[in-house]
């Protein structure tokens, strides 16, 4: 920042915006530079490339947002002055720590003949931060935009651009610490706990404040009932789309297909913004508003703060904090290598894991620095066998190394079918590509048909996961002197009945809906 002549929290001016995100990478007080430069007898061209700093690129920054679980928003739109300034202080600490760990371990500038050279940048990076405390529909939503520019300087003082590949293969990890963080210092501060609930079933639960009715979680939610049935519409083009009177889509919606066609909803869903409005103003209304649309008590609206920190007296009383690495290794390494595809993975997708590993055993509590590589660190030495074949000098780098599991998952990961060509009209869609269709009920038109969708693997992971503690814990003696103690760490990590899933909800937490409620997942009949 000193080098570019700006300081730390200084208000971010239009012109400064404009020059170093939108001119390809110039400089914040370009304009003026140029201006000395002219007044000094340069040319204008000289002039105007006195204001650049480095090479002109096209990417000129990446937008990154940071918004906190609907609960912790709730409690900060609805809660007192002091729990606002509480919320939005453990929101900005979140925020910096995870652009420290940007500087420190992902971004790298490169140089040289095909970007052979790679340093990290000695000065940091430069970023544009913008406070938001609403939706597009009106509705609370505390989330910050974090304009993070591409442009870093070098040792020698040269300037270069940042490898964007890098911190885009990196968001989900950024995205659960930045979750972990703030959950842990809202729910030290204001005395909370964290529970999971399950958004989608076949999905990993969602670490939420304790205590906060579903109803109220949904109430801020309304607008993604549209992107429901837009969804719809688009999942059924998807699957009867032809070319040339052939189907060009298998007749089943990936995951993938879905979170495309689900971004692709939310666009065309997506309303004109509002005009903006004093905070004082907005909670107010906010606090009238949920009261009387949202379904909750008045009494349980005003009074928040109390319902949650009781919740958290009887879950902190129930389950104590027990982080055993060696276990955490197991559950971390397992969840992955079930869930990806072909069984194979980088080092940042374990520590992503690591780090929702952790914000659901410790439940709101705060962790040792350095957990979560310490975490992965022992799921690579002890459980992962390095499977790389390098291509390039950038594929012999620690985070592009691929792994596997030593151990085969051969019984539990799902059974690989063919595809087979799609059905004729008057059948539906199968719901495996390798079953055979079922005849279409009389009445029912092809876009009341029920759009199959591949099953998710996270139920399965957490059995593999339980699976292979149960088998260390018989084999401990050869392992280490003392048994693990695996029924204090899974009641821990996971209730013995997780929350019943409630009605999806597309715009939270980047869950994919489903419709219908499923079963919870009975962790006792698991064990058994």
């Amino acid at each position: 920042m000193a080098t570019l002549g700006l300081a730390p929290d200084e208000e971010v001016t239009e012109v400064q915006l404009r020059n170093l995100f939108r001119e390809r990478g110039r400089h914040p007080y370009a304009d003026r530079i140029e201006a000395d430069r002219l007044a000094a007898g340069d040319f204008p061209k000289k002039a105007f490339r006195a204001g650049a700093i480095g090479r002109r690129v096209t990417v000129t920054g990446v937008d990154f947002v940071f918004r906190p679980q609907p609960t912790i928003y709730l409690l900060w739109a609805f809660g007192d002055e002091e729990t606002r300034l509480v919320i939005e202080a453990a929101h900005e600490y979140a925020i910096v720590r995870v652009l420290e760990w940007i500087e420190d371990e992902v971004a790298v500038i490169r140089y040289g003949t095909d970007g052979h050279y790679r340093v990290r940048p000695p000065g940091g990076l430069v970023a544009a931060r913008f406070r938001h405390y609403e939706a597009r529909s009106g509705r609370p939503l505390l989330h910050d935009h974090v304009l993070l520019s591409v442009k870093g300087q070098r040792l020698d003082g040269k300037w270069g651009s940042i490898h964007t590949t890098a911190l885009h293969e990196n968001t989900v990890a950024a995205s659960a610490l930045y979750n972990e963080l703030v959950a842990a210092e809202v729910c030290v501060e204001l005395w909370l706990a964290t529970e999971p609930r399950i958004v989608t079933p076949g999905r990993r639960p969602v670490m939420e404040i304790a205590g906060i009715p579903h109803e109220l979680i949904r109430w801020p939610a309304r607008p993604s009932d549209q992107i429901a049935a837009c969804l719809a519409e688009l999942e059924h083009e998807y699957v009867t789309t032809v070319d040339d009177g052939e189907p060009r889509y298998l007749p089943v919606v990936s995951e993938r297909a879905r979170a495309k066609l689900n971004a692709i909803a939310a666009r065309k869903t997506r309303p004109p913004k509002q005009k903006t409005q004093a905070l004082a103003q907005l909670r107010a209304w906010w606090k009238a508003s949920a009261i009387l649309t949202s379904g909750v008590a008045a009494d349980v609206i005003t009074s928040l703060l109390e319902h949650a920190r009781a919740a958290a007296a009887a879950i902190r009383a129930r389950v104590a904090a027990v982080v055993d690495v060696a276990l955490a290794a197991i559950d971390v390494t397992a969840t992955v290598f079930v869930m990806n595809d072909g069984g194979h993975s980088h080092r940042r997708h374990l520590l992503a894991e690591a780090r929702r590993h952790l914000a659901l055993v410790l439940r709101g509590r705060r962790r040792d620095p350095g957990l979560d590589e310490e975490i992965v660190a022992a799921a690579i030495s002890i459980h992962c066998l390095d499977i790389t074949e390098p291509k390039t000098v950038r594929g012999l780098e620690a985070g592009y190394r691929l792994y596997t599991a030593r151990w085969s998952l051969s019984d539990l990961l799902a059974r690989r079918r063919p595809p087979t060509p799609a059905p004729d009209p008057d059948r539906h869609p199968p719901a495996d590509p390798g079953e055979p269709a079922e005849p279409r009920p009389p009445g029912q038109d092809a876009g009341e048909w029920e759009i199959p969708r591949i099953p998710l693997q996270y139920e399965r992971a957490v059995l593999a996961g339980a699976v292979l503690c149960e088998k260390l814990r018989t084999t401990a003696s050869t392992v280490r002197s003392r048994a693990y103690d695996v029924v204090a760490h899974q009641q821990a990590a996971m209730p013995r009945q997780l929350l019943a899933p409630e009605p999806a909800d597309p715009g939270h937490d980047d869950q994919e809906p489903q419709a219908g409620r499923g079963e919870a997942i009975d962790m006792t009949a698991l064990w058994a």
